[in-house]
């Protein structure tokens, strides 16, 4: 349904010219494409749908100069040229609106179900939660898309993952995540748009639905889908972008249309029993290399093939660990709680539960980076702020920070960090770092002890 509202023009089999709707612009991945405008003489075809906004460069301590960092400085510069330049709106680095982009884009209502949505991003998949069409872009479509307001797109096959059970406590979707990314590895999906549904989504959050949703890309996916329903609708009436008075009840009434129709056949199948799932970590250097808090680190890959056990071996000397090594015994030296996979404010409410009244281990440092200014704004409303730093927690400003490494956070050679981002590369989070993914609640454990604890034990509810 989705793709056929967007159909310009057919060209063969599954390629088709298809509009899109909207379009957020970052720092990091647009100036080659406004530079190849710019040469070619061109213009943009629809300025007001677009927005822009600095994240991945920006300084999380707002204190520290942005021109402390040449590079990070020169890329906020270039997007702040080109935006006026182009009369593109633009979301300054001290805006109040300012923030990372997946998370701005929905709290200010940009983002909308049945709309087709893309960005410089792979984690554009995290729209997908509202029930829009929305996908990750190069440099060269950017510039299409700027110049046209439309690009060329193989459809992809669909895939249906159905979670059913109820999500068992202290087990957020980060942990669904991880499992389902377990379950069907890293290419698993790839060339499909995954739908998400079941009891465990019908149930969720919007948080936790872009949770989801922002995870589908380490799937192999580049889309993730959630049907729009009364959650959806309650979350952005009377945001900034959303339609107002009469047409907010006529795009309502649009986005109710929008669901599989019974008896629909997906092209493959997923089935996850969430009853007895346990929290979940990697331990190694793919978001598929993950285990539940009472395994151990497995001391040969599911897969069996040589180069499947190539790769255990390599990411076991990276991530200087062993088989057989509990989640328990993993000491650690940093603790980051954000991105845009987990930095909205049920994000931060789960973590502030488990480190109320508790203070940091002193060998541990440890980060919040909220996602936006306006996460921020109602975290330090609610108090959670007083919580962190009471704790020993370093309390940030909006931005990327150091899930991605592009700023002034990022980690030394062999540091271990226990992180709520999205992706375990080698070297993500700095050269030589170590990075291990998990859900909030459980790494703000690690903050406290200083190792993976099991949440569960000390009750503390998400």
């Amino acid at each position: 349904k989705l793709w056929d509202d967007h159909v310009v023009a057919h060209i063969d089999g599954r390629t088709a010219l298809i509009y899109i709707d909207r379009h957020l612009i970052q720092e990091v991945s647009s100036p080659q494409a406004f530079a190849k405008l710019k040469d070619s003489g061109g213009s943009v075809h629809h300025r007001n749908s677009h927005l822009a906004v600095a994240d991945h460069a920006v300084p999380t301590l707002r204190e520290t100069p942005l021109e402390a960092d040449p590079l990070a400085s020169e890329q906020v510069a270039t997007l702040e040229r080109n935006t006026a330049f182009y009369k593109i709106p633009y979301i300054p680095v001290n805006d109040k609106r300012q923030g990372i982009v997946h998370v701005i884009g929905p709290e200010l209502g940009f983002t909308l179900p049945g709309a087709s949505l893309v960005c410089g991003d792979s984690h554009t998949s995290t729209h997908g939660a509202f029930g829009a069409l929305a996908f990750g872009i190069g440099t060269t479509e950017t510039r299409v898309v700027l110049q046209t307001q439309c690009l060329v797109q193989s459809k992809a096959l669909t895939m249906r993952v159905s979670l059913s059970g109820r999500l068992p406590v202290c087990v957020s979707m980060k942990d669904v995540a991880l499992a389902l990314i377990r379950k069907i590895g890293t290419d698993g999906a790839k060339g499909y748009a995954i739908q998400f549904c079941g009891e465990a989504v019908a149930n969720a959050s919007m948080e936790a639905r872009m949770t989801l949703c922002n995870m589908a890309t380490e799937t192999g996916a580049r889309i993730g889908l959630i049907e729009p329903d009364q959650t959806t609708f309650n979350y952005l009436e009377g945001r900034h972008y959303a339609p107002k008075g009469d047409l907010w009840h006529k795009a309502v009434a649009y986005w109710k249309t929008l669901i599989s129709d019974p008896g629909v056949i997906f092209d493959r199948e997923i089935d996850l029993n969430l009853a007895n799932l346990a929290p979940q970590i990697t331990w190694g250097t793919r978001p598929d290399q993950t285990m539940a808090i009472d395994e151990k680190i497995p001391d040969k890959d599911p897969c069996h093939s040589p180069m499947e056990q190539q790769g255990l071996a390599r990411a076991l000397a990276y991530m200087g660990l062993a088989s057989g090594t509990a989640p328990s015994d993993i000491v650690f030296d940093t603790v980051f709680i954000g991105s845009c996979t987990n930095a909205r404010i049920e994000d931060l409410r789960a973590a502030a539960v488990v480190v109320e009244g508790r203070t940091v281990s002193h060998s541990i440092k440890a980060m919040v980076v909220p996602g936006s200014g306006q996460v921020k704004a109602q975290a330090e409303a609610e108090g959670l702020d007083l919580i962190f730093k009471a704790a020993g927690f370093s309390w940030r400003d909006p931005g990327c920070s150091l899930c991605v490494a592009m700023n002034a956070d990022r980690l030394n050679p062999g540091q271990r960090c226990a992180s709520t981002s999205n992706r375990n590369f080698e070297g993500r989070q700095g050269p030589g770092s170590r990075t291990h993914l998990m859900s909030p609640a459980m790494a703000a454990g690690v903050a406290i002890w200083g190792r993976i604890t099991d949440i569960r034990a000390i009750g503390a509810a998400q």
